[in-house]
């Protein structure tokens, strides 16, 4: 157990960002709601996976949308409350901590900012080790644990309480609802035991996302790179250094969809590589090469200060690092795979673990 002050909530930011993989809601929205919280608040305090007794309901924190609506349509705390407290009392039970649900630049922050407000901790754990962009692609998913009940909150007041027959169903389900609430809600979902965490939660996350924020602002004060001071701590590799050349961006069916096309600068002058989204990234590749695919993360990163891109923030002009970072275990099984990779997205690739493709010479690094 520890508190997590100011600093801490600045470096989480970063690396939540960066493992967000371009998704995972605006940092900079869900840095401001976190600070504020601590400020009225007070410290939050972390708990270690182990900490939690296995009895005990956690309930992850969420947005559940289009990162892209967020520009307009920026969350004020209150749907997270009341996302939480309609759930508990759905439960009929004490919820004893929240956590995230995946990393990403406000899906990170809000558990911290509602756990400030309502005086409950947050565990270190999420159920991704990245961002992805339908509610089955979780851990707890892997292992039969149930998205439902869920609640999910919209600014206006409305709120609807979810159940379904699997967290597909609870993907096609909670997607129109979101859609007709205005493009963005908060949710409450996979109320699940200390034990189901234990057994199917990525722990850690919070650990290594404050990690990379702190290197790469050290590696800034310092004259240091912090491209691959950063990537020393994930094991991840340099793709592709390029500026964007254009950006196919449009928001549909609940998702920010489109495609980001980079031309190659220094060592990959001549090259053009795309990067294909849907809210994350989720496909690299040049007109030769596969560089990296789902379940793998892809960030953007600017070239300058190595702070990572969203989706929504890439702009015409901008000078970029592309990299990439192995996923964890989990999502290398047969059943991650069928859940989150190329095919399950339209793709047709197979997926390559990023570090055979660099391996084999098809990248550069």
């Amino acid at each position: 157990m520890r508190k997590l002050g100011k600093q801490e909530i600045e470096d989480i930011a970063v690396g939540a960002a960066l493992l967000g993989t371009g998704g995972g809601g605006d940092p900079y929205i869900g840095k401001l709601m976190a600070l504020q919280a601590i400020e009225e608040y007070g410290e939050i305090t972390l708990l270690n996976v182990d900490e939690v007794p296995d009895d005990a309901v956690v309930v992850p924190s969420a947005m559940m949308g289009a990162p892209t609506v967020m520009l307009e349509k920026a969350p004020s705390g209150e749907e997270a409350i009341t996302a939480f407290k309609n759930l508990e009392s759905y439960l009929g039970k004490e919820i004893f901590a929240t956590m995230p649900i995946e990393a990403g630049g406000l899906n990170s922050m809000l558990p911290l900012a509602l756990a400030a407000r309502l005086g409950l901790p947050v565990v270190d754990v999420d159920g991704m080790g990245r961002a992805f962009p339908e509610l089955q692609m979780v851990t707890f998913y892997l292992d039969g644990i149930s998205a439902t009940p869920m609640v999910i909150a919209d600014e206006k007041g409305n709120t609807s309480v979810i159940s379904t027959i699997n967290n597909v169903w609870t993907e096609r389900i909670a997607r129109a609802a979101t859609i007709e609430m205005g493009g963005t809600v908060m949710t409450a979902i996979y109320p699940m035991t200390g034990k189901n965490l234990k057994d199917s939660g990525i722990s850690g996350i919070l650990k290594v996302e404050e990690e990379l924020g702190k290197a790469i602002r050290l590696a800034k004060q310092n004259n240091a790179d912090p491209i691959k001071e950063a990537m020393k701590i994930v094991g991840g590799f340099e793709l592709f250094r390029g500026k964007v050349a254009d950006i196919n961006r449009k928001t549909e069916t609940g998702f920010a969809r489109g495609v980001a096309t980079f031309e190659g600068i220094n060592e990959f002058k001549g090259e053009t590589l795309e990067v294909s989204f849907q809210n994350e990234h989720l496909l690299a590749q040049t007109e030769q090469r596969l560089l990296c695919v789902t379940p793998d993360l892809i960030a953007v990163l600017d070239a300058e200060t190595g702070l990572p891109i969203t989706t929504e923030g890439i702009r015409y002009g901008a000078r970029c690092v592309v990299v990439g970072i192995p996923c964890h275990p989990k999502w290398r099984t047969e059943k991650g795979i069928e859940t989150v990779g190329p095919k399950y997205f339209g793709y047709d690739v197979e997926y390559v673990p990023v570090e055979e493709l660099v391996k084999k010479g098809e990248t550069v690094k």
